[in-house]
């Protein structure tokens, strides 16, 4: 009886091992992701409503989980479906001073993500990338000739303006999508708007014209008092003109990356986001001791992370993330 249960346990284990390597990914279930009636929509011509995390600033903390077992890790057990790689561009060793070195952790992380079946991201981490062209066009434009055809590749061009105006972000952006679609003619490309991604509203009067697969991206923080009813009004306002908006970064804390975590605010902005069927990734994997860090200080570099290495942040998206994606 022993032996008979215990071969039918061996059964059943390689039948769920079996199972869940056959388990249709996301890029397989979605496909080429594109821009229809105003709406990032999937092969089907429906919103993917893809959801998970982003990597935090490539330098400082957040720099040692750029890594493959990280990837995997998000991957099985977070359940992530998009994950967003934030080459920091300005900072004491990022891209401007260690070009190389950065743009190898990018390509580890997007190799890898290819390899898992889900999407993401490359973020240009940058606030002032209008005084950057040449770097951010060199720069995309390798990108888009190693990744033309690949389904899984987002190029986001502006990670969050600052306080410019609409025309300078959106004269930077024509140059570096021209960049880009000389090489990859179809992949989605995230532009960004003035006041660090909030003034959509602004974009959606005037939006880049000649360039198909042209998306925005929306940023908040759902704790933030700043961040409540006038701003989902204003992207309420551009999804009603027809801007497609795709939510590159979002926090559970506020604006700083630190501040309160309030539960009931987050819940507002989480079923304005399904209501949108809008994807997204939280910010940010690190284990920075502040609010919207996914880990506490001293989370191990290569994943695995238990509970007790999980931030209150940390168990809040794991547990939507979980819920979100099945």
């Amino acid at each position: 009886m022993r032996r008979i249960l215990f071969i039918t346990l061996l059964i059943v284990g390689a039948a769920n091992l079996l199972f869940a390597q056959k388990a249709p990914k996301p890029v397989s279930i979605n496909g080429a992701l594109s821009v229809k009636d105003g709406q990032v929509v999937n092969q089907h011509g429906v919103p993917p409503e893809l959801h998970g995390l982003s990597f935090s600033w490539s330098v400082w903390q957040g720099r040692k989980y750029y890594n493959t077992n990280v990837v995997d890790w998000i991957c099985k057990d977070f359940k992530v479906s998009l994950i967003r790689a934030s080459m920091a561009v300005q900072p004491d060793h990022g891209y401007l001073q260690e070009p190389d070195s950065q743009k190898q952790l990018i390509v580890n992380v997007v190799d890898e993500a290819i390899k898992k079946g889900i999407y993401v991201l490359i973020d240009w981490h940058d606030h002032n990338s209008y005084l950057h062209i040449p770097q951010s066009k060199q720069f995309f434009g390798e990108m888009a000739q190693k990744y033309k055809g690949a389904p899984n590749v987002i190029y986001e061009v502006w990670n969050e303006p600052e306080r410019v105006s609409w025309d300078t972000v959106k004269n930077y952006a024509v140059r570096v999508i021209t960049e880009i679609r000389k090489y990859d003619p179809d992949n989605l490309i995230v532009v960004g708007s003035p006041h660090w991604d909030q003034d959509v509203d602004i974009a959606a009067v005037s939006p880049i014209t000649g360039f198909k697969n042209i998306a925005y991206s929306f940023h908040f923080y759902a704790s933030d008092p700043n961040h409540q009813d006038g701003l989902r009004a204003k992207a309420d306002k551009a999804i009603k003109m027809g801007l497609p908006l795709l939510v590159t970064e979002w926090g559970v804390g506020e604006a700083s990356g630190n501040g309160v975590f309030d539960l009931d605010e987050n819940k507002k902005w989480v079923d304005w986001l399904k209501q949108n069927k809008l994807s997204w990734v939280n910010w940010n994997i690190t284990d920075k001791d502040e609010t919207t860090a996914l880990l506490k200080p001293g989370a191990s570099p290569e994943g695995g992370w238990e509970q007790g290495d999980l931030t209150p942040d940390g168990v809040y998206i794991h547990t939507l993330l979980q819920g979100l994606n099945k």
